[in-house]
């Protein structure tokens, strides 16, 4: 069973037509990448499958169970999904490991001693324990992206939603988020990322799924996307990033 089936998912804001009959699935440990120009809906699709907006047709299921179903509970819904989205939304009043233990308390009911042994785990894991007891305004951008990732996986979640994650950094600072997406790849999360970074989506991507005008118009593997793309726009597009 796939973790994520996408259904013929369509989203208007009005008269704009914003996703225009979506089909897509992700398999466990499976590192998806959605590219595209600003407006292909690639953020939009992330949302909806998060449930921050409703689609207005078509399906979504997550493990096999449709979340579109108006009497889904979009809170438990996204309880099983880790999203990291451009800005770090941490709370700037609580420390990090606070930040990064929060959901794992409130929403899942980890015991306190339990939540910030695990999330200490994390934050070592991924070169953050110096900084678990500091205020999120004491962190450098890709710093605090990192503890919003951290948080992201503290749970565990079946998905992990990552909306262009670099956009929002200084360009130094990058490199070191991606490189905590790698560690992510390596543990065999399911990921589907929207990204401009090409080089970085040619790396970790197992699938390319190319987005224009809130449709997907090709998608593969990283080699016969970037290397021998099959439709004109996928071409124009990949010419522009160059």
């Amino acid at each position: 069973m796939s973790v994520l089936d996408v259904q013929g998912v369509r989203k208007d804001f009005g008269e704009q037509q914003v996703l225009r009959g979506v089909d897509l699935s992700l398999e466990r440990h499976e590192v998806v990448v959605l590219i595209g120009a600003s407006g292909s809906g690639k953020s939009t699709l992330l949302r909806t499958i998060n449930l921050i907006e409703r689609v207005d047709d078509g399906r979504i299921l997550l493990g096999g169970d449709d979340i579109t179903d108006p009497s889904v509970d979009p809170d438990a819904v996204r309880a099983r999904i880790g999203v990291v989205f451009q800005h770090f939304n941490l709370f700037p009043h609580l420390r990090v490991i606070d930040n990064v233990t929060l959901a794992a308390r409130k929403v899942h009911g980890v015991a306190k001693g339990v939540a910030r042994e695990r999330g200490m785990e994390l934050l070592e894991t991924l070169g953050l324990g110096a900084k678990a007891r500091e205020f999120p305004d004491r962190l450098s951008g890709g710093q605090q992206q990192r503890v919003a990732i951290v948080r992201a996986v503290m749970t565990d979640p079946e998905l992990l939603l990552l909306d262009e994650i670099t956009s929002a950094l200084d360009p130094q600072l990058v490199g070191e988020v991606l490189d905590l997406v790698r560690v992510l790849k390596d543990r065999g999360s399911t990921m589907l990322m929207a990204t401009h970074e090409m080089a970085f989506a040619r790396e970790v991507a197992d699938r390319v799924v190319f987005m224009q005008g809130g449709r997907i118009v090709e998608q593969g593997t990283p080699a016969q996307v970037f290397d021998a793309p099959q439709h004109p726009e996928t071409v124009r597009f990949l010419e522009r990033e160059r």
